[in-house]
């Protein structure tokens, strides 16, 4: 097999990259550094967009064997007492809004569905030392056998913040002033642990602190680090510092670790069919835990972009859309989660107080909860594949709702019906507007949630489809193949 793409870096993000390509009928050659999976653990949480990207995988019933739904989080004060709830329930994307898991439970699940869909090649202990851009990239990779050459019609840097191919395309990474040190605390606990069953944040300016329950007996801690501390004082600490959660000789340290949380976004995340993706193009803090699913968005708006280039089905320029989309979505993700680490965290000073409070009343005022949705996964930018209107109750640029629905008399998940491309979801007939935005050559199955759909269209029954198109003022929405509305049809335009 002779790939299409290599992949650099089989982390979560490289390897969600892999097999949404070969869903798409591309092959890629993926390159990982280390001789095997890494074992520890690291990313934790997973919203649900992540979770409709992992079932575009076919990851959706294992996924849910490794992960547990939370409840959300809760702000408490240096006494643990609750200050503010910001509840996760069931999400419009058909998914918890809020999963927890253990990240070498997922790459497991990954690694395996990368050999069931076959034109993916993991290679592991390759070293890349090189790459060359140009028409056809050259990445060059030593290994125990040698140094070898691969040529490529594209390459994807999925190598993580210290991104060898981010350095070899000559971008630099633009610091958002955010830098602490915390204490990061992986633990299994067999005994009672008194904790919510979601997120705690303790907005202590002395010692902010973060606590969460993974699985049934897996928890994680997060300290913040004073000046001058070092890790070997903090594990000698450690009995007192968890203490509050749990007190008692059957808690098993997993492991301990010292983590900078740094906002970091890379200045240009392209040069010609080199790609930056994950943490080579962008570093965030973790205090909306949108981490891995920043990469993994990465992925996703990528790689039917990609696919549509490689196939002379679209111009570069369609590759362009990529950083244009995703670097200032990204860039807003990485500042919200510096300022919510600031204002939960940010030590002691005058305006502790004033924060506290701050965050405090944000549940209570009208659409608080919801301003705060919005800056964790704000909608993209208008441009050539978001055709916004303006108006206020335009989706476009957001994600299409998925709800259970019925289709030729099964209850199935609305994206078992739009399949893997374009699609139009339509009340009554669809708009050849819409149609007409989709380049020739590349089909689009229409969806009808009106009940009287043609023999040519595929027929659903979705009362919530069909409440959520009359609130959007929409007849039809375009989506795109990353779920992703890129245009509505007003419903005056329908022809019924």
């Amino acid at each position: 097999m002779s790939p299409r793409v290599v992949v650099v870096g089989a982390g979560p993000t490289g390897l969600v990259a892999a097999v949404l390509l070969a869903g798409y009928g591309v092959p890629s050659l993926v390159l990982e550094r280390y001789a095997g999976p890494y074992p520890l653990p690291r990313a934790v949480h997973a919203d649900d967009e992540v979770r409709r990207i992992l079932q575009q995988c076919g990851l959706d019933e294992g996924f849910d064997g490794i992960s547990r739904p939370g409840r959300g989080l809760r702000l408490l004060d240096a006494r643990r007492a609750v200050r503010a709830e910001f509840p996760r329930g069931q999400g419009p994307l058909g998914h918890p809004r809020s999963s927890f898991f253990d990240q070498p439970d997922l790459e497991d699940l990954l690694r395996q569905r990368v050999s069931e869909v076959g034109l993916i090649e993991l290679r592991h202990g390759c070293e890349v030392v090189r790459v060359d851009g140009g028409e056809r990239p050259t990445v060059v990779y030593r290994d125990t056998t040698g140094e070898h050459r691969v040529e490529a019609d594209a390459v994807l840097g999925c190598d993580g913040a210290n991104s060898l191919v981010r350095d070899q395309i000559g971008s630099r990474l633009r610091d958002l002033r955010f830098d602490e040190r915390w204490f990061v605390v992986d633990a299994q606990c067999a005994g009672a642990v008194d904790g919510w069953d979601g997120v705690e944040q303790v907005c202590d300016p002395q010692r902010g602190a973060t606590f969460v329950r993974v699985g049934e007996q897996r928890y994680r801690w997060e300290f913040r680090m004073l000046p001058g501390e070092s890790l070997d004082h903090l594990r000698a600490m450690l009995p007192d510092l968890i203490r509050p959660w749990v007190d008692g000789p059957d808690v098993e340290v997993i492991r301990t670790a010292e983590y900078t949380f740094r906002a970091r976004v890379a200045d240009r995340w392209r040069e010609g069919r080199v790609l930056l993706l994950g943490d080579a193009a962008h570093q965030t803090p973790p205090f909306i835990g949108q981490g891995l699913g920043s990469g993994l968005r990465d992925a996703h708006n990528l790689a039917w972009k990609l696919s549509l280039v490689l196939s002379g089905r679209a111009g570069e320029s369609m590759l362009d859309t990529y950083q244009r989309e995703r670097r200032p979505v990204a860039t807003q993700v990485i500042c919200a989660a510096a300022l919510a680490g600031w204002a939960m965290t940010g030590g002691p000073g005058p305006l502790s107080t004033l924060r506290g409070a701050a965050l405090a009343l944000l549940p209570a005022v009208p659409g608080g909860v919801a301003l705060a949705d919005a800056l964790t996964v704000p909608r993209l930018r208008r441009g050539p594949l978001v055709r916004r209107t303006g108006g206020r109750r335009d989706p476009a640029g957001g994600p299409c709702p998925q709800p259970w629905v019925v289709h030729d008399g099964r209850r199935v998940r609305l994206d078992d019906v739009l399949g893997p491309g374009f699609a139009v979801v339509s009340d009554g007939p669809a708009d050849p507007a819409l149609l007409s935005l989709v380049g020739q050559g590349q089909p689009v199955v229409v969806v009808d949630v009106s009940g009287r759909a043609a023999s040519d269209v595929r027929s659903v029954e979705s009362p919530q489809l069909r409440a959520w198109l009359r609130r959007a003022g929409a007849g039809g929405v375009l989506v795109r193949p990353d779920r992703v509305v890129m245009a509505r049809a007003p419903r005056r335009h329908l022809r019924h």
